[in-house]
C-alpha cells in the first residue's frame, strides 16, 4: 500500500501526519512503529491521523512511536492544527476532539499555534517531585545542571519503578535559568528523551508557578532542546489551574509517499 504523509515538527518534537478524512487508512501497531522508525521508516516521535468528527473541525488520533495509541500530545495538537490549516480544513482557529476531550487552537501568520489545554485541578506534591495530569501523566522534578543531566537513564528509572511500570509516566527534569524554565522530558511510548514535550512543558510550567519560580504570575517561558515555548494560565487555588494555553511554532518539514506492507 502506498501511503501519502506529511512531516511536521513543533520545537523538535516531530510527527507523521496523515489526512484520513475519507477513512481509508487503517494502520496496525507494527505499521505505525515502522513508519516512526528513524532508520527504516520516515522517523518521528509519533503519528497522527486527521479524521472527520461531527460537531468539531476534526478529530486527532495519536499514536506513540512504539505503535500504541497514546494519551494527549500537546505539541502534536499544535502540529495537527497547522496541518488542518494547510489542508484547508480550518482558517485561523480550530475546535477539535482529542483523546482527552475537546481543544481550541489558533494559528497566526508566523505559524505560531496556541493550543488550549485541559484544566488541572489536582497536583500531587511529594518530597522531591510533583505529579500531575495535563492530558498525559507527568512526573516533574527539579535538578541542578539540567543541560548535562542523564535524562534517558534517570527518566527510565522513574518510568519503570514499581509505581509506574505498568501504565508508565512521562518524566520531566526542570531548572530555572535566567528568565525561563529549562525542561527536558523522557516520554513513555518513545522510551527516550524527546526534544520537546507539550504536555510536559505545561506540567513543568504549573509546577514552576506552585514553587514561585515562573517568570510571571500567569505565564512561564520555556526552553527545550528543540526551541522555546510559552505556557499561560489562570489560577484559582494553589493546585487549581484553568485557561491553560501552550504556545509555540508548528512547522511543516516535508511531505511524500511511502510503500508499506
Amino acid at each position: 500500500m502506498q501511503l501519502s504523509f506529511y512531516k511536521y515538527q513543533g520545537t523538535g518534537n516531530d510527527f507523521i501526519l496523515i489526512d484520513n478524512r475519507q477513512n481509508e487508512v487503517s494502520l496496525t501497531n507494527a505499521q505505525v512503529n515502522f513508519l516512526c522508525d528513524r532508520r527504516f521508516g520516515i522517523g518521528a516521535d509519533g503519528l497522527m491521523l486527521l479524521e472527520l468528527e461531527p460537531g468539531s473541525d476534526f478529530k486527532m488520533v495519536y499514536y506513540n512511536s512504539d505503535g500504541n495509541p497514546s494519551s494527549m500530545c500537546g505539541n502534536g495538537g499544535r502540529c495537527i492544527t497547522a496541518f488542518a490549516k494547510h489542508l484547508g480544513v480550518i482558517k485561523n482557529s480550530a475546535r477539535f476532539l482529542a483523546i482527552d476531550g475537546l481543544h481550541e487552537a489558533t494559528i497566526d501568520e508566523n505559524e505560531i499555534v496556541s493550543l488550549k489545554m485541559q484544566d488541572v485541578k489536582t497536583v500531587e506534591m511529594g518530597d522531591d517531585h510533583f505529579y500531575l495530569n495535563t492530558g498525559s501523566p507527568h512526573f516533574v522534578k527539579m535538578v541542578d545542571e539540567v543541560e548535562s543531566y542523564d535524562v534517558k537513564k534517570n527518566g527510565a528509572l522513574i518510568r519503570y519503578n514499581d509505581r509506574f511500570k505498568d501504565e508508565g509516566t512521562n518524566v520531566n527534569f526542570i531548572e530555572r535559568q535566567d528568565d525561563a524554565l529549562f525542561v527536558r522530558t523522557y516520554e513513555r511510548g518513545v522510551e527516550d528523551e524527546t526534544y520537546s514535550c507539550g504536555t510536559g512543558v505545561t506540567a513543568a510550567a504549573l509546577v514552576a508557578a506552585i514553587k514561585g519560580i515562573s517568570n510571571g504570575k500567569n505565564n512561564c517561558l520555556i526552553k527545550t532542546l528543540g526551541g522555546n515555548l510559552e505556557v499561560t494560565f489562570e489560577r484559582v487555588l494553589e493546585q487549581n489551574f484553568y485557561n491553560i494555553w501552550l504556545i509555540g511554532p508548528a512547522v511543516k518539514v516535508f511531505n511524500g509517499t511511502i510503500e508499506i506492507e
